[in-house]
């Protein structure tokens, strides 16, 4: 079964994102312990709200990688699949 996620627009355009797997190992090659895992600041935005209430569209689309604050966003998890949802504006850059 597929879920499908939209935002609804609000005081400012949300997105929803899937963070990127914690890094597993170093640069150098030194595994990290998952207690040592730091929560990750990359994912993919997976959706975004259409318009907000100023009647501006959102700067990015659907497939972009973005990065953002570490407290950003609220987390949920539909059918065992962790999300973010944020407001676009907690978000710093796309790669």
């Amino acid at each position: 079964m597929s879920v499908t996620l939209k935002p609804i627009a609000g005081t400012q355009n949300r997105v929803i994102v899937q963070a990127a797997p914690a890094e597993e190992k170093t640069a150098s090659g030194i595994i990290i312990p998952d207690t040592a895992k730091e929560k990750p600041q990359r994912g993919t935005v997976i959706s975004v709200s259409e318009i907000d209430e100023k009647g501006n569209k959102p700067a990015v689309k659907v497939g972009d990688t973005v990065l953002y604050g570490k407290y950003a966003g609220t987390e949920i998890s539909v059918e065992g699949n962790d999300y973010l949802i944020m407001r676009e504006s907690d978000i710093f850059a796309t790669i």
